[in-house]
């Protein structure tokens, strides 16, 4: 089945999980535009995504998937039904987001072809898992259906307040020349976030070679890790206040490198372009790793149980514990080197 292009006047696209999910999603938007210059493009997606996709230029409405008992999914397919949309595009193909495209009366319905769901569309995406990069397979899905593909940029944007905010913290927190590493320990499973000893560390090591001024960016569920970093540190460390998800990008963006784990707050910095050093353990970097050439990742590849892809250790979290500080700091030369950044 071809797309009549000139027939697309509104555009659904399905994303639910994680914020660094969703992030990776949104490298279809300017590709859309292009295709489809006359056509309004949504998003279904859960909290606290919506955040970030409010702010998008490219994107009309966010609905939210939030009530997951049954009269809240059969509401949300009648919202979606009434839309009216011409094409959707389900990036996330579980059971029910199949459910909502077959039934949303969409003439072109796009989604991956596997098993159990394929009823639910009459265009696909690639069938081959953990061949491409998360944010790539986007891309080979819009090849898939025969669209031009001219962009490979991630869409994050920062409101005028949330830059205030962030620019208004460095100014009383840091010098106007120094050089911030921000440190992010978060992480969506136990077994992908590095442990706080390793990442005091590594903080550590930093200040001391770059003469770097450390910031811990942390998020709900994070606090205990991010004060036990603390505790651990030799050297001088700034905690970051409380923020939402723009507010925690835009201090991101004022960093000159971000070291995270594979986690949100990873692909949040490579979507605003900060230079980004991610750490990986169970998840595999050629999948889920920082996008992009300006990035680097790490992880302890002669390790026999690495990318796991366990959430929870069977082991002594040797992936992380045992990562040689002097290749974390080689990966940073990496990243300074090749960003022309200034110390």
């Amino acid at each position: 089945m071809k797309i009549d292009n000139s027939a697309i006047k509104k555009i659904l696209l399905i994303k639910f999980r994680g914020i660094g999910d969703v992030i990776l999603s949104t490298v279809v938007l300017e590709n859309l535009k292009r295709n489809f210059p006359n056509a309004s493009i949504d998003y279904l997606t859960e909290k606290p995504s919506d955040q970030l996709l409010n702010l998008l230029d490219e994107i009309t409405n966010v609905h939210l998937f939030s009530e997951k008992n049954l009269s809240g999914r059969l509401n949300l397919i009648r919202k979606i039904r009434k839309e009216k949309y011409d094409l959707i595009f389900d990036f996330y193909a579980n059971p029910f987001t199949a459910q909502i495209t077959f039934l949303s009366g969409a003439k072109y319905r796009a989604g991956f072809p596997y098993r159990g769901r394929k009823y639910a569309y009459n265009l696909f995406g690639p069938e081959e898992r953990g061949k491409f990069h998360a944010a790539d397979l986007h891309i080979e899905f819009l090849k898939n259906l025969g669209l031009t593909v001219t962009s490979s940029n991630l869409k994050l944007k920062i409101d005028d307040e949330s830059d205030s905010f962030a620019r208004q913290f460095f100014s009383a927190s840091f010098s106007k020349n120094d050089f911030v590493i921000g440190i992010s320990p978060s992480g969506g499973w136990k077994s992908k976030k590095c442990d706080p000893i390793k990442f005091a560390e590594i903080a550590d090591a930093s200040a001391q070679k770059y003469n770097a001024k450390i910031l811990i960016v942390w998020g709900p569920g994070d606090e205990n890790d991010t004060d036990d970093i603390i505790g651990t540190m030799k050297s001088n460390t700034i905690k970051a206040p409380v923020t939402n998800i723009i507010q925690m990008a835009s201090l991101i963006s004022q960093c000159k490198i971000l070291i995270a784990n594979d986690s949100g707050p990873m692909h949040i910095s490579t979507a605003i372009g900060t230079p980004t050093l991610s750490l990986h353990g169970p998840t595999d970097p050629n999948l889920q790793g920082p996008y992009g050439s300006k990035n680097e990742w790490i992880n302890k590849s002669d390790l026999h149980c690495i990318i796991c892809n366990k959430l929870e250790c069977p082991y002594n979290h040797e992936c992380f514990l045992e990562l040689d500080v002097d290749d974390v700091i080689a990966k940073v030369d990496n990243l300074i080197e090749k960003n022309n950044i200034t110390l």
